[in-house]
């Protein structure tokens, strides 16, 4: 039977970028050695276990809510999107889709299924599997909801064509947001799905602990991505010495968050460290609606007052950028454009700001997460402010406490935190609206929306989703304008993330991966296609 689903009330995250924040870098320790190979994939391919030293952990593993770094890793390899996204690149490619979408009219679309797809219990898959999994994607509450904001609908055709309708004529980026919602069966319970989902990937769940996850071949899987090994196990090495004692000693093949300190050391034992530039943000956040942080010079005046580079290098070890736009000046973030205001790190500019303002610093709180590498900059944060003529006192909660205070109406000053929607994708759409939609960021934290700055961003984002090429790239570019004029939440410092791997060299086991493993910008590891070589 044709299942239809309209779109929800938009509603605002709860937290959620909370969730996705990376973990902090701490420490490094063991020791081993591998055996030295060539650099190529010369050898067996297949036929063993990838494993993986992950630094997260999780509950819920449901694909249709979940922002937790380990879950959304794991299930890159289990279930599929209409089309999904390669984490490396941010390309998209067809996944449980046939092909691309066909246009119906401005904004409907048929979507054929990948013909003979199953489910990895070996039942088939229908078009209704995934109007449900939109709907449980899109049901209100959900931290998915602004991201899929413009899907109006998901309707079963027939058994194997969806139609979809969009919000937005034309709609440019329909496949990257398809690639969120992943499908899984109709019949599926949310329990059962928080606990080990089923999906249509090259891999299946065997097993979930606290200290691991395994997963074995999908035998039903018909797509062009199959598993080689015969095994993919996770561990769950929260600790930053754990993990690189793993690496080093090669009782992993690939791990995850590298601390920077350790790279060196890791590189001597034989392995490759990739490390990469990503969007994942340390950000400020101001409280608009208190003084003096409802002056817009007082704002500027704290991102000029800034020690970046000290930052950079004493707290992250020089794996960080300071931003010169909302994006990355990365190639992955190919819409980056210079910002009209860049801010370096401009004592004397700070100061004449302040005074323009007419207003004495007193006192205030700096509250921050507890993320390791934010407690770090806060030291620097805290000397820099006080320069300036603040006395500044540090409140460190966990996420979970910081944002209940904040969102429980705690008329807090500034806060200092971590931040990556990145792992949904990198369109400058998904990644403005994640923190300047009409959502809790703006409604409960900054409290910015309704403000008239806030309106015009708005209204540029909008045009934006409806423009293509040049012409939206103008509003994108606008929009970053803006929010570097008027900084009510922006990023200190953009994030590098490193991963480490047995790839050049093979470890005392005489096992490595393949050559196309490629460390990712962003929590968790992009395994599908990449295979054990011995």
């Amino acid at each position: 039977m044709s299942q239809n689903f309209t779109r929800r009330s938009f509603v605002g995250l709860t937290g959620g970028a909370a969730a996705l924040a990376g973990l902090g870098l701490a420490g490094c320790g063991g020791s081993g050695s591998g055996s030295s190979s060539a650099s190529s994939d010369a050898g067996a391919a297949g036929g063993g276990e990838i494993s993986v030293g992950t630094a997260y952990s999780t509950q819920n593993y449901h694909p249709s809510t979940t922002s937790s770094a380990l879950a959304l890793g794991c299930n890159l390899n289990v279930v599929e999107g209409l089309y999904e996204i390669d984490f490396r690149d941010y390309s998209t490619r067809p996944a449980l889709a046939a092909g691309d979408p066909t246009m119906v009219d401005d904004t409907t679309y048929e979507v054929k299924l990948r013909d003979g797809a199953k489910f990895s219990d070996g039942t088939d898959v229908k078009a209704s599997d995934v109007a449900s999994s939109f709907a449980r994607s899109s049901k209100e509450g959900n931290i998915y909801v602004p991201m899929l904001t413009p899907i109006a609908s998901i309707e079963a055709k027939d058994d194997k064509t969806v139609t979809i309708k969009t919000s937005i004529p034309k709609f440019s980026l329909l496949k990257e947001r398809l690639a969120i919602v992943k499908v899984v069966p109709e019949s599926a319970s949310d329990d059962d799905l928080t606990k080990m989902p089923v999906g249509t990937g090259p891999w299946m769940y065997d097993e979930i602990t606290d200290a691991s996850v395994t997963l074995v071949p999908n035998e039903s899987y018909n797509g062009d991505k199959p598993a080689k090994d015969k095994k993919i196990r996770y561990d769950v090495l929260k600790d930053a010495t754990a993990r690189v004692t793993a690496a080093q000693q090669g009782t992993t093949l690939i791990s995850e968050s590298t601390p920077a300190d350790s790279i060196e050391q890791l590189k001597g034992a034989g392995l490759s460290v990739d490390t990469v530039q990503g969007f994942g943000t340390r950000f400020m956040m101001f409280n608009v609606t208190k003084a003096p942080w409802d002056n817009v010079k007082v704002r500027q005046a704290v991102m000029y007052a800034l020690d970046y580079e000290k930052m950079i290098q004493n707290a992250l070890s020089g794996q960080a950028t300071a931003p010169t736009c909302y994006l990355p000046d990365d190639p992955a973030f190919p819409n980056y454009h210079k910002a009209s205001m860049v801010y370096t790190y401009d004592f004397e500019k700070a100061t004449a700001l302040i005074d323009e303002a007419g207003i004495t610093p007193g006192a205030i709180t700096l509250r921050t997460t507890d993320n390791d590498q934010v407690i770090a900059m806060s030291t620097e944060v805290k000397n820099n402010l006080d320069a300036l003529g603040f006395k500044v006192t540090i409140q460190t909660d966990t996420s979970a406490a910081t944002y209940a205070a904040i969102d429980g109406g705690e008329a807090y000053d500034l806060l200092l935190a971590p931040g990556d929607p990145s792992c949904f994708g990198a369109d400058p759409d998904l990644l403005l609206n994640w923190w300047y939609g009409n959502n809790t960021w703006m409604q409960k934290r900054c409290q910015w929306v309704g403000s008239e700055e806030w309106k015009t961003l708005s209204s540029e984002m909008a045009e934006a989703l409806k423009a293509s090429g040049d012409e939206q790239q103008q509003h994108w570019n606008k929009c970053f304008d803006l929010l570097s004029e008027n900084v009510p939440l922006y990023p200190v410092l953009q994030v590098k993330t490193s991963t480490s791997s047995w790839r050049e060299n093979a470890n005392g086991d005489g096992v490595k991966v393949s050559s196309d493993f490629k460390g990712i910008g962003t929590t968790g590891i992009e395994l599908i296609g990449v295979t054990t070589i011995k």
